[in-house]
């Protein structure tokens, strides 16, 4: 693996490349534009193409026409273009087509700011499309987290056919950090992986060899039956398939939870209460569907007083989630800033502060 210095957004489109995505459409939004942009400048010289949509529907629906003749194939937007992805996200869902896209989050809601936020939680998590699809969301908390979940989140998509979403946001995507990049996958490597997918693939099959996905073209028992074979495998990622950073918590009276950038912030200010004498811990979710509810239900409530949850969002959105997990077993405080305010350590630890003279 190669050491470079990179910017988020540019380094999520370095790592698509090398995972062997040969095709993205995008339509320029900020604070992503580094990353079509990146593509453009990269695309032609590993034989993949890149297309600027005349709109972000035009660019979900390009990347899902490209992703069904088995090309991995990859969109990105931030939060307002994001929504309009919603038609053609929910398509790839209903035709298990595999695709990743990324959201570079900014402030909302509608247009908004253009500064960073993490207003799209629920939008990611819940609601990307009609039809009560589920699709695997990571959440990476450092530029380094953003390459290797990006690398991965293909071959997650091909393993379930069906759509996975980067779930990022404005500083992340604008910082710059030391990574190590993942290998190149050669062009051999892709001709296989493409290859695998011929079954599924538009690549032109005789009629008696392959089955129409379009979903149009099912009667409602197969569109049932299709929806019952999604839940069993929405179930099966809650087993196999959730990554949380678990720190500290073995003797933790305050918890400290968040994912992405304020989950990194987060662990800042754990170091600081405990230099300070308070037993406190960190619970950073890196997949926030599925979200580690296990992890909270692990916790000595016994010992646990509190927990603080830390968002870029008013109002807060993965607190519902905390709240399913944590069933009322021991108060929920907040730490929020939204609309392009960016969150601090020091913020951070007055809204625990406080919170600790209610609880402890």
């Amino acid at each position: 693996m190669s050491r470079v210095f990179m910017k988020g957004c540019e380094a999520i489109a370095e790592s698509a490349i090398r995972a062997g995505c040969r095709f993205f459409a995008g339509y320029p939004i900020t604070p992503q534009n580094e990353i079509p942009e990146y593509f453009a400048r990269k695309m032609p010289e590993v034989g993949g193409v890149f297309l600027q949509g005349e709109s972000e529907i035009a660019s979900i629906q390009m990347t899902y026409g490209a992703a069904n003749t088995g090309t991995r194939s990859m969109t990105s937007s931030s939060s307002p273009g994001i929504a309009l992805y919603s038609e053609g996200i929910s398509d790839a869902a209903a035709t298990r087509t595999p695709l990743v896209y990324v959201n570079v989050q900014r402030g909302g809601p509608g247009i908004g700011a253009i500064q960073p936020a993490q207003q799209d939680y629920l939008q990611g998590t819940k609601a990307a499309g009609n039809g009560g699809f589920k699709m695997m969301v990571f959440a990476p908390a450092t530029v380094q987290e953003a390459v290797d979940m990006v690398y991965q989140s293909f071959d997650y998509a091909e393993r379930d056919n069906n759509p996975v979403l980067i779930l990022t946001d404005g500083i992340l995507g604008t910082m710059m950090e030391a990574v190590e990049l993942p290998k190149m996958k050669s062009d051999e490597e892709i001709a296989v992986l493409k290859e695998k997918r011929r079954p599924r693939a538009s690549v032109g099959h005789p009629t008696s060899e392959r089955q129409i996905l379009l979903p149009g073209a099912w009667n409602v028992l197969e569109f049932e039956q299709a929806n019952k074979e999604a839940a069993k495998l929405y179930k099966s990622w809650e087993q196999n398939d959730v990554q949380c950073e678990e720190y500290l918590l073995d003797d933790a009276e305050l918890i400290l939870t968040g994912y992405g950038i304020s989950g990194r912030i987060a662990k800042a200010a754990v170091k600081d209460l405990r230099a300070e004498g308070v037993k406190a811990g960190l619970i950073r979710p890196k997949t926030v569907s599925p979200f580690p509810y296990q992890v909270f239900e692990n916790l000595d409530y016994s010992k646990v007083k509190g927990i603080v949850d830390i968002e870029m969002s008013i109002p807060a959105q993965m607190k519902e989630d905390v709240k399913l997990a944590v069933q009322g077993r021991c108060p929920i405080g907040e730490a929020l800033r939204s609309g392009g305010v960016l969150m601090t350590k020091e913020f951070v630890l007055r809204s625990t502060k406080d919170f600790m003279r209610e609880v402890l």
